[in-house]
């Protein structure tokens, strides 16, 4: 069998995708969640966040690393 076995992969990259979705959580990517496009609706008593085109690059670079991973 190889370096890793098929359940050795998933592990890895569920472990880097906690690491990112705790950093974009914690705020410690600074230009993400800042971006032209992103929505911040900022009331008297509520704040509402979209960041839309921060989940765009999110989800290309997710995506390019899932179709490297897959060759």
């Amino acid at each position: 069998m190889g370096v890793f076995s098929p359940l050795g992969k998933l592990l890895v990259v569920l472990g880097i995708t906690l690491i990112v979705v705790g950093l974009l959580l914690m705020g410690k990517v600074p230009f993400l969640g800042r971006l032209p496009g992103d929505i911040r609706i900022e009331r008297e008593h509520y704040v509402i966040y979209i960041p839309v085109t921060s989940m765009l690059i999110l989800s290309v670079v997710l995506s390019l690393i899932f179709t490297l991973w897959r060759r």
